[in-house]
């Protein structure tokens, strides 16, 4: 159970910090604005909270000079903050340095509000030949982030379903139906003989999970399977409370951590000690529940509230 409620948590790390990492054109920026649901361009500011010009730090990129200490926010959701790893991939050894430094220094600081939270390696398969660069080898196997958990993020996925249409199609006596049946299973294949995902693995330092990511360039579409992985992939509970309370664009990831976090804690707890559901008892629960909803309006929040404590309470007299 939290003893901390999301006010609780968001004073004591203030805002989620995440690196962001990959080549030039893996859709870094794409997949921001989609964490923050918004199309506007990230505001970009020091360590002082001193906002800077973009043009500057632009000059500043194409001069070769590293930028990873800047802080990128988005206007509609200034809770999180993004450090772009600004090309290291495509550098020297002297930009590669200064990366493992950031990392190494930013992983373990006592200084909380300056601290990462998470990394997200962005891998674009519309180059799935050479998804492992030496970039990727050398990060993985050298970039030690001590607790903070890398998710390996493959973006532009859907560029492999237009491989594997090219293949069906040259496939001899499928019809349309059999080629649109066939594609999904198609796709994973390719990407399972790519064997990207088992490289990785085999490195000295790799990534916790990882997540496929198609077609973020339309605009329904969001980043729930990316935000659920990291939520998981951070294991202490009051970091991801922190995440939750930061992401507005995903009710469900809301939802299904009120239930296990509190919901089913409750159950678990009520069955061992054959305790009776009393009126103080789902006051406590609701206000437990309560604090994984924290950007829901007052009537959503009841809603939700009541529909958690209402499978706590079914699950519960259904044990007994």
């Amino acid at each position: 159970m939290p003893s901390l409620s999301a006010q609780d948590v968001r004073e004591k790390f203030d805002r989620f910090r995440i690196l962001v990492v990959g080549r030039a054109n893996a859709g870094k920026t794409t997949l921001l604005q989609k964490v923050c649901n918004t199309t506007e361009k990230p505001l970009i500011f020091d360590g002082k909270g001193n906002k800077i010009d973009v043009d500057i730090v632009k000059s500043s990129i194409d001069r070769g000079y590293h930028v990873i200490n800047k802080e990128l926010v988005f206007q509609s959701n200034p809770g999180f903050v993004f450090h772009d790893s600004c090309g290291f991939e495509a550098g020297g050894e002297d930009e590669f340095k200064k990366m493992k430094e950031f990392v190494s220094e930013r992983a373990s600081t006592r200084k909380l509000n300056e601290r990462i939270h998470a990394i997200w390696y962005c891998i674009p398969m519309n180059e799935y030949h050479r998804a492992i660069t030496t970039a990727e080898e050398r990060f993985f196997s050298e970039c030690d982030t001590k607790n903070v958990p890398v998710i390996a993020v493959f973006t532009k996925f859907d560029a492999l379903s237009a491989v594997a249409l090219g293949e069906l199609r040259r496939t001899p006596g499928l019809t349309r139906k059999d080629i649109f049946e066939r594609t999904p299973k198609r796709v994973e294949e390719i990407f399972a003989n790519a064997n990207i995902w088992g490289r990785l693995c085999g490195t000295r330092h790799p990534p916790k999970n990882y997540v496929c990511l198609a077609e973020m360039n339309i605009g329904d579409t969001d980043c729930g399977p990316l935000l659920e992985c990291t939520t998981s992939a951070l294991g202490d509970e009051s970091l991801q409370m922190l995440l939750i309370s930061t992401q507005q664009t995903n009710l469900e990831l809301c939802i299904t951590y009120a239930v296990k976090k509190v919901a089913m804690a409750y159950i678990k707890r009520a069955c061992q000690e054959s305790l009776q559901v009393s009126e103080d008892e789902c006051i406590l629960v609701q206000k437990e529940i309560a604090k994984w909803f924290p950007h829901t309006g007052n009537e959503m929040r009841t809603i939700m509230v009541l529909c958690v404590s209402a499978y706590w309470v079914l699950a519960k007299m259904k044990e007994h």
